[in-house]
Parts: structure tokens; C-alpha cells; sequence
């Protein structure tokens, strides 16, 4: 079926409204028991879009976040990346939900002084110092920097173990790009952001006609989220007018920072021979065997060895978090999305709805469940592991839990974007992919509770006869479900968390400046 603006206006919509149903709460912080045990493998979100900073429209940027909730002041160490796993970001354009494009991170962590260290001379002894660094840090050649943290990126055509490996490169050829030492405070870094900028590389990709963009650093947080009342049981009545919407909720934007592995990308460097939609994830993989070393060096503190294996996973926000069952999480960051069918019971019987249920089913005053009744949820299977035919599905249909981006959909511009993405007729936002900006728990708990199941004001962008906008005839039934198989669907769910993207920058790598640990 062709790509026709009538059918992508038609399936993108039917998409948002269903695929966000499957989830709600927080993203992929510290979402499974596994992967609280290796926090430097774990991934917190993943963004697609297609690139909106001013005359980079033929671009697809991807970011995938990792490393949860770094408090700025997380001294004398940071946050480094792990030297021993491998970092990746999964392109699958032809829809069989197995990678045909792999953009690998492999990270090396470096004394100064050909690792001997900065050392300072105490009385007739040379001793090495504690800290990171042994004065302010501009970028330039003689900081006075006691760790260097650099990494390699490699392009892998087919499969991410045996197929094809070539070297991404930056200027110069070179194949090692240097990594920013993290926002310390403005003493040791008095001009972070220029400091930080100088750390965009620019990057040969190949097979690629033209250059991309990479950057790997820390930036803050900017997923949004009431996240200490959500997971208190919902510690809050979540509806307008019962909550205000203030930053004041907010317990990850404007409190911690993240480290970003950023690729700028050019659109036909990923769409190969598909229809022009692909599908994406990121995962961080460690050897299968470790060994505690017991005289461990800066070096090394253990002794790795044997086949990778995935750690951690993420496409969609909030899956793994609040969808998948708690027995299955650590499976589920081990599984590839050709494996995803084992546990799609998550998707056609979400427990969220009947959670939400027994939370609030008193405090709205209602008579009876107020979940969702029409279960199966076949609706989200469609939105949520295959996609729309025409639009976010993919040249061919495998089921599976992957982020998608219909490529051929322009980008808006940051300052006309909709929190609400394509619920808001903003037809680049998510579930089109997923910009910085998206307000995805905002969306999840309206739909979770039956928002689709309502008639919803799209019925002009959909090219409806005789609809106009702001009039009661742009109000539509998208015919997935009834208003009867959700009693509270149309009610103003809202965590008291917002986010737009005004408050980010309107360039690569668009997640802000990080937090600094000092500020005096």
C-alpha cells in the first residue's frame, strides 16, 4: 500500500492513540531487578525524530540516554561509560524486526600521562591525586585533565555480531572521538556549553553520501515525570483541576542529568530499500563471563571474557517499567523484538487499566471497573507490535516492540510542536517516532483509561467530509472501540509533570546543558 498524505493522517492517529495506551508511569529508569546491578549499561530513554533544528530537515536524529538519575554533584567519579560493554543503537528497515544497521559505541577510559596519572610531589614522594582533574578544563591541549574518556563508533551492516564492520570516522579519518568530562561545577568547567560544543564530531558514515553528526556526553534529564508520587501507588489524583501542572512536580527535569549517546543521521543512510518507515531500539551488552579480580588495577577490576550479552533494551518509553510483569523484565532486556510474541499477553491484557482501577475507582466516584473492558486490546497489538499499514508499518510485518518513524513526515518546528504529538494533530511526534518534547505520560494516562474510545477532535486532519477545526464536527469515533468499553476515557488524566519543546535546544544534540555540581 502507498504512502499517501490521506493515509498517513488516517494511520498515524489511529496509531498514537493506541500504541500509548500500552503504558504509563516513568521511563526505563531502573526498570528492571537485573539491571539495578549495572547501572552503567542502563538505558533510561531512547529518542527518534526526524531532525527539526533549522536546515537539517534530511536528517534523523537518535538519541539513547543511559546511566539514571546522576545526581550533578555525583563526585569525585561521575558518570563514566562502561569500557567493557558495547553500546547500540538498532535499525531495522525492512520490517522482519532483526537489525539491518547497527551504530556500535565501544568506550576506553585514560590516565593522563600514558596512565601514569596527575601526580603531585609530597615532600620526597610523588603521589597521585584523587580527583578527575587538577584544575579548570576549557578543551584546550594542556588541560590539566587526569582522565580522558574517548570511544570508538563502528557501522555494521546486517547482523550486529557477523555482519559487516567498518569504522565510522571524524576529521582527519580519525577513529577515536573524545567524550566531555561531565559538568563538575563552573569553577572546574567555567564555560561548559562551549566546552561541550566543541565535542560535536563530525562523522563519515560508511556507504553514506553525506556526513552525520555524533556527540557523547551528559546532558539533563528532560524526561518529565512525577515519578516518586506515581510509583507510590499514584500518590496523587491525576486530573486537571485536581493537580496543578508545574516544573514544581517534576523529580527528573531541573534535578538530574543523563549521559546521551547522539547520532545525526542522514534519512537515506537508513531507509535502505524499505518503504521509507524503520524501526529502532538501543541496547548495552556485556561479556558472558566475569571474574573479580582480587589486586584490581585502574585498568581493570575484573576479567571479562566469552560471548556479549544483552543487559539492557529500550525502544517505546515506560514498557518495560509499567507493561511488562515484574517476573519477565529482566527477559524482556535479554530478549531481541523478534521474540516479543512470547510476551504480547502484556499488550492484549495490560494490568495498568485494572491498577489504575483499584487506585481510583472510589476517588472518581464511580459504580463500577473503570478500565477498559474491550479485551482483548487486538487494537494495541496492531498499534503497539506490527504498526498501521501505509504509515508506521514497516515494509514488511513481523510483531514486534520497536520505536517507529515514517520518515517521509516532515518535522515540525520546535516551537510549533505539540506536548501531545500526533493526539494534537502534530503528525512528527510520537508514536511518529519520539522528539525530546513529547509529553508521552501525559498522553499514556489519558489513553491508558480509554481516551480512544471517545470521540476525539481529528476529524479535520483526517480529512473527514464537512469537518472543520474547533467545531463539533472535527469530533470523531475512530471505530476502534465504544465509549461504553470506557467509563472514565474521557476524563483529563495528567500527572502534574509538563514538558514542551520550548524549554530544549533547538540544535543537535537538543537535550540541554547538563546540571553543574556547583554553581558558586
Amino acid at each position: 500500500m502507498p504512502i499517501t498524505k490521506k493515509t498517513t493522517r488516517l494511520a498515524m492517529t489511529v496509531s498514537a492513540v493506541a500504541l500509548i495506551a500500552s503504558a504509563a508511569g516513568a521511563s526505563s529508569h531502573r526498570e528492571a531487578p537485573g539491571i539495578t546491578e549495572q547501572p552503567k549499561v542502563d538505558a533510561t530513554d531512547f529518542y527518534m525524530f526526524r531532525s527539526y533544528e533549522p536546515g537539517r530537515g534530511d536528517y534523523v536524529t537518535l538519541i539513547a540516554n543511559y546511566i539514571p538519575l546522576q545526581a550533578p554533584y555525583g563526585g569525585p567519579n561521575y558518570f563514566t561509560m562502561d569500557p567493557d560493554a558495547v553500546y547500540e543503537i538498532h535499525i531495522d528497515n525492512d520490517g522482519d524486526a532483526v537489525e539491518d544497521i547497527t551504530f556500535q559505541f565501544d568506550f576506553d577510559n585514560q590516565l593522563a600521562l600514558n596512565g601514569a596519572g596527575i601526580a603531585l610531589q609530597i615532600g620526597d614522594a610523588t603521589v597521585a591525586i584523587p580527583l578527575r582533574t587538577a584544575g579548570a578544563i576549557t578543551g584546550a591541549a594542556g588541560d590539566p585533565l587526569n582522565e580522558t574518556e574517548s570511544f570508538t563508533l563502528t557501522h555494521i551492516t546486517g547482523d550486529r555480531r557477523s555482519g559487516e564492520a567498518n569504522a565510522v570516522t571524524g576529521s582527519g579519518g580519525t577513529t577515536s572521538f573524545t567524550k566531555p568530562l561531565d559538568y563538575v561545577g563552573t569553577k572546574t568547567l567555567p564555560d561548559y556549553e562551549s566546552y561541550a560544543n566543541s565535542l560535536i564530531h563530525d562523522i563519515t558514515i560508511p556507504g553514506c553520501d553525506a556526513p552525520g553528526k555524533a556527540f557523547v556526553g551528559q546532558r539533563e534529564e528532560a524526561f518529565a515525570v512525577n515519578l516518586g508520587e506515581i510509583f507510590d501507588l499514584v500518590n496523587l489524583v491525576p486530573l486537571e483541576g485536581s493537580i496543578e501542572n508545574s516544573r514544581e512536580n517534576d523529580d527528573l527535569v531541573g534535578r538530574f542529568n543523563v549521559t546521551s549517546l547522539a547520532l545525526e543521521v542522514p534519512i537515506a543512510c537508513l531507509t535502505g530499500d524499505g518503504n521509507g518507515v524503520i524501526g529502532a531500539w538501543t541496547t548495552a551488552s556485556l561479556p558472558q563471563g566475569e571474574v573479580e579480580d582480587p589486586s584490581p588495577t585502574y585498568a581493570a577490576t575484573s576479567v571479562y571474557g566469552g560471548a556479549w550479552v544483552q543487559q539492557s533494551r529500550l525502544s517505546n518509553p515506560l514498557v518495560n517499567e509499567v507493561v511488562i510483569g515484574l517476573p519477565d523484565k529482566d527477559l524482556f532486556n535479554a530478549a531481541e523484538p523478534t521474540q516479543d510474541g512470547a510476551l504480547a499477553t502484556y499488550v492484549t491484557n495490560p494490568t495498568l487499566p485494572a491498577l489504575i482501577d483499584i487506585l481510583f475507582r472510589d476517588a472518581l466516584g464511580a459504580e463500577g471497573n473503570i478500565a477498559p473492558s474491550n479485551l482483548p486490546r487486538q487494537d494495541l497489538v496492531t498499534a503497539f507490535l506490527t504498526g498501521f499499514p501505509g504509515v508506521n508499518q514497516l515494509a514488511s510485518v513481523t510483531p514486534s516492540e520497536m520505536l517507529r518513524l515514517n520518515t517521509a513526515i516532515p518535522a515540525t518546528a520546535r516551537d510549533e510542536q505539540h506536548p501531545y504529538g500526533v493526539v494534537a494533530e502534530d503528525l512528527a511526534g510520537y508514536p511518529n517516532g519520539r522528539r525530546p518534547g513529547d509529553d508521552t505520560v501525559d498522553i499514556a494516562l489519558r489513553v491508558v483509561m480509554g481516551a480512544l474510545c471517545h470521540p476525539v477532535p481529528l476529524g479535520a486532519e483526517l480529512g473527514i467530509e464537512g469537518a472543520e477545526e474547533d467545531t463539533a464536527s472535527d469530533l470523531i469515533n475512530l471505530g476502534l472501540c465504544a465509549p461504553e468499553d470506557a467509563p472514565v476515557g474521557d476524563a483529563p488524566f495528567i500527572d502534574g509533570a509538563p514538558i514542551s519543546a520550548a524549554e530544549l535546544q533547538n540544535v543537535f544534540p537538543y537535550l540541554n546543558t547538563p546540571l553543574p555540581g556547583a554553581t558558586n
